[in-house]
């Protein structure tokens, strides 16, 4: 069935070739602004217009206006980013040229930064850790300034991002709602204009779905095309490092200078160039737009709003020249083997908390729950992720991307998961977001991009979805999207208040 049988049968097109920017030519910021991106500083550092010194001091007073409102930070290394800043000019007078040579950026609370604690959203007091994540390390080495550690919901479980050690990190476009989670912290950073980019953590859409609630590009690499380490894979494979941003160009970016392997990996995929991907034209793809989800054995009815805007994006990739038609993955039970590597990984963090006692009640319950699978069913599960990917990978003898929602609904107000129990939350998770996670256990690429705004405002996001090691393609479609569509153009308020939460912002 077509994307819209009721007008033609066939929805690839004739409509004319679309010209393609290069990756490196992003629509430029104005550096006196908000919404420049990563490649703009990058240029405006490199050529002398700014000084990497006035970029972070801006940054840094963009969180503290913002941080009683959106509260998108964990930690913000102030003195140490202004010192970093400092001797990031000093190299740039000398001639130094890096990718990122200047340009502050963010990571998620999961994340190890030297001399600070990593809390994952726990509440209690987490020592300083002493050296930097591999994936911290190679920022550093491409000239990156951290900033900060952005807000996560405890050990990454949920689709929000709220919890007693931090409050409530709420959405720049509409602060009664929530940015999604767990990457919720980095989603809104960027959002809000406060970093030009920021790097989250992906284990079920956890970039992927703060990216689609707040009107970001959303990235999940191919597993292990970031290195975990300290860790050699999270939460038992399902979990990757992605970058949250509002161009194609700029997540394309941070993702290359973000990849790379550390010696004790278990996952090595092979190099590729993803901002080189950016400007390529994708060719004429064959699209399978699916709307129905993965079996879990419970209600998830999709918002119309939802399957109007996905509808609308298919549209456009059939206007761009691509064959576009329904048709659905065979998923089978992929979800059992989703819960005891889940379970298994919250069991495993949750052991390192100092107080335990401090967990939320629905943590403690999943690490029970990953105690009691992380034997056999545990083994079972990971042994059955080639077939899996045999009988869904099967989709891609006949086409080249996978099309879906990113999540069934619009963001939730916040504050409506935050009180339910365990199984009230996990009903109330899977119906919102039942499209993400299958390819967490596959360990396949993924992209979310702006698909549009709900009738109340809210914003709301597609899924490209891809075989293994397929970022390049889907980088190439997502940046033509991007040309079509021009989502990177719209922005929430600048200056949210809390009174803006009553009703949808932006402009």
């Amino acid at each position: 069935m077509s994307v819209d049988e009721s007008q033609e049968r066939r929805t690839g097109g004739s409509s004319p070739e679309r010209p393609r920017r290069p990756a490196s030519a992003a629509p430029a910021g104005h550096l006196d602004g908000q919404w420049e991106g990563l490649a703009d500083q990058a240029r405006a550092l490199a050529d002398g217009r700014v000084t990497a010194t006035a970029l972070v001091q801006r940054c840094l007073d963009r969180i503290a206006a913002t941080q009683e409102t959106v509260n998108a930070f964990r930690r913000v290394r102030a003195e140490a980013a202004l010192a970093e800043a400092a001797e990031a000019d000093r190299r740039l007078a000398d001639g130094e040229r890096l990718p990122l040579l200047g340009v502050p950026v963010a990571v998620k609370d999961d994340t190890d930064v030297a001399g600070e604690p990593t809390a994952f959203g726990c509440a209690g007091v987490f020592p300083p850790k002493p050296h930097d994540a591999e994936v911290v390390r190679r920022l550093r080495a491409a000239g990156a300034v951290i900033v900060g550690k952005t807000n996560a919901c405890e050990l990454g479980q949920w689709p929000f991002t709220e919890g007693p050690a931090f409050g409530d990190t709420r959405n720049p476009w509409n602060l009664a709602h929530t940015p999604g989670g767990s990457s919720g912290g980095s989603a809104a950073a960027v959002a809000a204009g406060l970093v030009p980019a920021a790097l989250g953590t992906d284990g079920a859409g956890s970039v992927r779905i703060p990216a689609a609630w707040s009107h970001l590009v959303g990235i999940k690499p191919q597993r292990g095309r970031i290195s975990t380490w300290p860790d050699p894979e999270a939460f038992q494979g399902i979990t990757g490092i992605g970058p949250l941003a509002r161009t194609v160009q700029d997540a394309a970016l941070l993702l290359d200078v973000a990849s790379g392997n550390h010696a004790g990996d278990l996952h090595r995929p092979p190099a590729i160039a993803a901002h080189e991907a950016a400007g390529r034209d994708p060719g004429k793809l064959r699209i399978a737009l699916a709307w129905k989800a993965p079996t879990t054995f419970t209600r998830k009815p999709l918002h119309p709003d939802v399957r109007t805007a996905v509808t609308a994006v298919a549209r456009t990739l059939a206007g761009l020249g691509h064959f576009v038609e329904e048709a659905e993955p065979d998923y089978g039970l992929v979800g059992l083997a989703f819960v005891p590597r889940a379970t298994a990984g919250v069991g495993e963090w949750a052991a390192r908390v100092p107080d335990p006692r401090l967990l939320d009640r629905r943590t403690r319950e999943a690490a029970r729950l990953g105690r009691l699978l992380g034997g056999p069913p545990l083994r079972r599960a990971r042994a059955a992720e080639r077939r899996q990917q045999r009988r869904i990978g099967a989709l891609f003898g006949r086409y080249d991307v996978l099309l879906t929602p990113t999540t069934a609904t619009p963001p939730p107000r916040v504050g409506t998961l935050a009180r339910l129990s365990g199984w009230q939350t996990d009903r109330a998770m899977i119906a919102a977001c039942p499209y993400a996670w299958p390819w967490n256990v596959l360990g396949w690429p993924g992209i979310s991009v702006p698909a549009g705004f709900s009738a109340d405002g809210l914003p709301l996001g597609a899924q490209l979805l891809g075989p293994a090691h397929a970022e390049p393609l889907l980088i190439s479609l997502a940046a033509q999207l991007q040309d079509a569509l021009r989502w990177h153009e719209r922005h929430p308020d600048p200056h949210p208040v809390p009174d803006a939460g009553l009703s949808p912002g932006g402009r």
